[in-house]
């Protein structure tokens, strides 16, 4: 697995994030709706990648057993039989 050396943006650090309020600023109501959004998209995606990472994880361990299972079977070719 690859681990990036950033921190990784959570849903709830998104949703924590204050601003500074200003005179002329930008409109809090604006920002926090647009956050709650960037926050959604992050928990989705998150649950997407948790699934992904355990659906490869089932089928990295299904090949490991079928490995085993199958160390000492040697292909023959059916060919190879066969007079010539």
């Amino acid at each position: 697995m690859i681990y990036g050396t950033r921190k990784r943006l959570l849903p709830h650090h998104v949703r924590a994030a204050v601003f500074d309020r200003h005179w002329r600023g930008l409109d809090p109501t604006q920002v926090r709706d647009h956050l709650d959004q960037v926050a959604d998209e992050l928990e989705r995606l998150h649950r997407e990648l948790t699934t992904a990472n355990t659906e490869a994880e089932r089928i990295r361990q299904a090949l490991r057993q079928w490995q085993s299972r199958h160390k000492h079977c040697r292909h023959r070719d059916p060919d190879a039989r066969r007079p010539r």
